[in-house]
């Protein structure tokens, strides 16, 4: 009696022992699944690093681009207005483009404007929204 419960001890011991050492296997294989699953992920990660950081070197570029050309831009009205003011000739031509826009007619500009019939014709064909 006492060889049989030997007997099923051992087997039971052999049992859970292949249980454990399946176990560890599979605890090991899961190991190396996550470690590699860690490590694409960091892959991942700097990637999206970079690429943020490519975005905000774009965007600060592009922000550095927009500001020239505020200052570049910004005293274009005043200077425009200042050249306008200083040749009476401009002004009928400016003046002649804001009434073309509004639909004159080339008559209409030469009356208004003071402009030759040639420069009615051209200003209207240069600023009109229609042949």
């Amino acid at each position: 009696m006492l060889e049989i419960a030997v007997g099923v001890l051992g087997v039971a011991w052999v049992a859970t022992l292949g249980v454990l050492l399946s176990h560890i296997k599979r605890q090991r294989k899961l190991d190396v699944e996550r470690e590699q699953a860690d490590v694409a992920r960091e892959q991942r990660l700097r990637e999206l690093a970079r690429r943020v950081d490519n975005y905000q070197k774009g965007t600060v570029g592009m922000g550095e681009d927009l500001r020239e050309l505020r200052a570049i831009v910004a005293p274009l009205p005043d200077k425009i207005t200042a050249l306008e003011q200083r040749d009476p000739s401009t002004l009928s031509f400016a003046q002649a483009a804001r009434l073309v826009g509004m639909g004159a007619s080339v008559e209409e500009l030469t009356q208004a404007c003071g402009l030759t019939q040639a420069e009615a014709q051209l200003m209207s064909k240069l600023h009109g929204s229609a042949p």
